[in-house]
């Protein structure tokens, strides 16, 4: 069979035979009789479905007394949404820090690309944003509420969420912050318990007395840049209290 026959049989869609003596699309120009096939009593195992729960989660947050160990801990996870990413985007630690965590919505296609929290156009406008108020990488924490990037940047399932849960509670116990802010809406929910959009900018006091702004994600302020100005009336409340 020429090459150009085998090209037009592929694009029409036709299987080709795999047979145990040839590979290719058989044709037989006399009848054949048909082949006797051995079946097998022996069924293949099943692997069994990994899963993960809850409590897991937390006995895995719990052990770490470090946030080095931390962050090792959520790159063991084996959290259901680890398998698609190609990048665990755990917490950046500041090397010099003022009591300031950043928690940002779920990792973007940049922060799974790179394994950096807050990287690409959103990360050059955040770095502006902090050091508009004299702050940088160097002096503020940053987390994700999720380590991993969901499929297409969908929003996270309550699942998913929860399993995440206890390492971001972890961070907080290791390293005490006097100032959360929160980016995005989701951040502000799952944090701070605020809906952004109705309520930019909020100030609440967390049981523990750490106090949390929320305010628009940079992605965000890339799309709507009139929402700069709210963002910066924030901002210049924190670089007074902080």
């Amino acid at each position: 069979m020429n090459n150009d026959l085998l090209r037009d049989l592929v694009m029409a869609g036709v299987r080709w035979e795999l047979s145990d003596e040839t590979v290719g699309f058989v044709v037989e120009s006399e009848p054949r009789a048909p082949r006797v096939r051995t079946v097998s009593n022996v069924v293949p195992p099943i692997s069994p479905v990994s899963t993960v729960s809850i409590e897991t989660a937390k006995a895995m947050a719990e052990r770490p007394t470090t946030t080095a160990v931390l962050n090792r801990m959520i790159y063991e996870f084996n959290h259901p949404l680890r398998a698609g990413v190609s990048n665990v985007v755990v917490p950046h630690i500041a090397p010099n820090p003022n009591g300031v965590l950043v928690i940002t919505d779920i990792p973007s296609s940049e922060d799974d690309a790179t394994g950096r929290v807050l990287s690409g156009a959103a990360g050059e406008l955040f770095d502006k944003m902090m050091g508009a108020i004299g702050m940088s990488r160097d002096s503020v924490s940053i987390s994700p509420i999720l380590f991993w990037r969901t499929p297409g940047g969908r929003t996270p399932s309550r699942t998913e969420l929860d399993l995440a849960r206890p390492f971001v509670n972890r961070l907080l116990e290791l390293i005490e912050p006097r100032i959360i802010i929160t980016l995005g809406t989701l951040a502000a929910a799952e944090i701070a318990g605020v809906d952004l959009m109705r309520n930019h900018g909020a100030e609440t006091t967390l049981p523990s007395g750490i106090r949390v702004f929320s305010i628009y994600h940079p992605n965000y302020l890339i799309l709507k840049t009139a929402a700069k100005q709210d963002v910066w009336a924030v901002l210049q409340k924190l670089k007074q209290d902080s």
